[in-house]
Order: C-alpha cells, then structure tokens, then sequence
C-alpha cells in the first residue's frame, strides 16, 4: 500500500531523456500534481537525492551488466516500478544493435577501444526485473504519462490500451496511409497516441510496441501486396521494434 504522499524517483539508462524532459513539461502543466507526490530523486530536474522512494520512474534500456545491479536494487527498494518510454518498456532503437554481433557494434562505435566497453545487446528493463507498469512511447505521451502518476494515488493498475493504432485512425476518419504508398505499422502497433503519425500522413513506426499476438504473417502479406519490398518492411518494423520481433522468432510472442 503507497503512502498517502508517496515518495517518487526518475532514474535513467540508456536513452535520449527525451521521456523524463516530457515528464518536466507535464508537471509544469499539472503543477497540483506535486501537491500529492514527493520528487526525491531526478536528475533532470533537481540536484538532491534520496532513496526512500516507493515510486520508481525508469527511462533507458538495459546495455550493460551494471545496468542489472542497479536494476536489482531499484526493484528492492520500490514498491512499484514503471517503464518510461519506449527504450525501457521494449529496448527502443538501442535495440537495432541486436540485429549484429556487438563485438561489431563496439568496433564501428569505438574503434581500438572497443574491446575495453562492457556493452551488451539492449533489452528492456522487464528483461531483468519485475515491472509494475509502462508508459509506452518514444517519447511518451505527457497525459497519459499523468494518468499513470492519478491511478496509483487512487490505487488503481495503469490502463494501456492493447488494441491497434488503426482503431484510433478510424476515429479520426484519416484515410489509410498504407494506400498513399507509406509503410504504417498501424495493425500490429499498440493505440493510445491518437494515430498522432499516421494524422500527419507519415506511417507508425511503432514507438509503443507490438500489441498482444500480433498477427505479424498476415501484416507483412498485407504490406507486400501493396508493392513494398522485404527490406523497406524489415527496416521499418526494426526501428523501434527490434527487441520484440527478436522475442517473437525465439520464443514466439514478443508483445509486451
């Protein structure tokens, strides 16, 4: 059971921090926010630090083997841990390295120094311990972001939609951009951004991962039909989604 202010605290991995910089600009909207949590730790956003938290926010995939000791003692201290963003919730674009050897990747990175980097292929944080909930995107949604924060104070586990970006481009009456020549993920890709790129005429590229049981065969049959070929298809659906379609051929599901 969360206090009833409970103590909060943001922690990042690898990423861009775009997430976290959506967090500060969702608390400067809902500035009442702060009246019911204790912020005792963000780098972002403040210089001092505790570690009596309960809430724990975290941003950026997990790369190398300390990533999983500190991982480990987040979990062991908080009551509830999230996912922030894409990177943390499915490995994000980190996890395009995953597609080739990492002794190459350090070498393209790094050169000569390569070998003294202790980098390893990028997972998301649920790879290494339990996770509470996601906040899905890259970066993430700033209201959706504030109803995560609403529905622990009352108790609640987060609602994500699990359902496709296509439901909410019905709703917005777009026609399809899979018909205008962009490849769109839209079919396999979790809702709950408002179909924000496809409303722009550019296709999804699945930021918010891949919704239970997708029916990968028949999407890429579909995307072939229109003229696409399995390079364009490959390249777009490993952009975000690496981590998960490599789950999917091991394992056979790669939603999360």
């Amino acid at each position: 059971m969360l206090s009833q202010k409970p103590k909060v605290a943001f922690f990042d991995y690898t990423c861009c921090e775009g997430c976290q910089l959506t967090v500060i600009d969702s608390l400067q909207t809902h500035p009442g926010l702060l009246d019911a949590i204790e912020i005792v730790q963000f780098r972002e956003a403040m210089s001092e630090k505790r570690d009596d938290y309960q809430i724990a926010f975290i941003e950026g995939a997990c790369t190398r083997p300390e990533d999983e000791i500190r991982l480990r003692a987040i979990r062991a201290q908080a009551e509830v841990i999230v996912a922030l963003g894409a990177c943390a919730h499915i490995g994000g674009v980190n996890s395009l390295r995953n597609w080739q050897s990492i002794d190459k990747v350090k070498r393209y990175v790094y050169g000569a120094f390569g070998k003294q980097d202790k980098s390893y292929s990028a997972k998301p944080i649920d790879a290494i311990i339990t996770v509470d909930a996601f906040v899905p995107g890259c970066p993430i949604d700033r209201e959706e972001f504030i109803r995560t924060i609403k529905a622990f104070l009352l108790g609640r586990k987060p609602s994500i939609p699990d359902y496709p970006v296509c439901f909410e481009c019905k709703l917005r009456e777009n026609a399809c951009v899979l018909l205008g020549g962009e490849i769109c993920l839209g079919p396999i890709v979790r809702a709950g951004c408002g179909a924000l790129c496809p409303s722009l005429g550019v296709g999804c590229y699945g930021c918010r991962g891949l919704v239970s049981n997708p029916n990968l065969k028949w999407f890429e049959e579909i995307l072939a039909d229109q003229g696409f070929n399995e390079k364009e298809i490959s390249n777009k659906k490993r952009l975000f989604l690496s981590y998960q379609l490599l789950e999917s051929e091991t394992h056979g599901n790669g939603s999360r």
